[in-house]
């Protein structure tokens, strides 16, 4: 019966060590639950806030993606019209490229032309001019010739002018010779 008691008393106190482990374990269990409850509420409090975060941003951002989906519409068409404008603008220039290239054709044909009727006349002046070139020659020769002739019969002009006029007063003192006699002749009593 000692024997027995002492060995249901050594179970029990083993039972009561056990017991005590248990205890001191489920305590640290507790505890660390306990951290394990505060933890996870503090992430499915994180958890909310990003979750309305989340929200938030999703919100934003679909308010973002639908503002610029309406630029970007908005752009496209602007892209459009200014497409449409240039392209308008274009025919427009290339209309007026066409024509001022058929003008430039029209005018170097006519400045050909125009060089071509140039260089004839130039090389009809050419030929007139060395012709009256060659008539002003021949005029300027003939002209010389006449001055020298001219100037031959003016100096025996003058020669004979100088003749004439010696003639003259030669005439003019016989005529005086001739009054101054006939003077004294009607003077001359048997004369008359």
């Amino acid at each position: 019966g000692v024997f027995l008691y002492n060995h249901l008393q050594q179970k029990v106190r083993n039972a009561e060590a056990l017991a005590q482990k248990y205890k001191q374990q489920q305590e640290a269990l507790s505890a660390q639950l306990q951290v394990v409850y505060e933890h996870r509420s503090r992430l499915e409090r994180s958890l909310q806030k990003e979750r309305g975060e989340h929200k938030k941003t999703k919100e934003d951002f679909l308010v973002y993606k639908l503002e610029a989906q309406e630029a970007l519409n908005k752009e496209k068409q602007d892209s459009m019209n200014r497409y449409g404008a240039l392209s308008s603008q274009h025919k427009i220039l290339k209309n007026q490229h066409d024509d001022v290239k058929k003008q430039l054709l029209d005018l170097q044909l006519q400045h050909n032309s125009l060089k071509l009727e140039h260089r004839k006349t130039l090389e009809s002046q050419s030929q007139k001019y060395a012709q009256l070139q060659q008539e002003k020659d021949s005029e300027v020769t003939n002209l010389q010739d006449t001055v020298f002739k001219l100037r031959e019969e003016s100096k025996l002009l003058r020669k004979a002018h100088q003749e004439v006029h010696s003639q003259l007063l030669n005439a003019q003192a016989q005529m005086e010779e001739f009054r101054q006699l006939k003077e004294a002749l009607q003077k001359m009593p048997g004369f008359r």
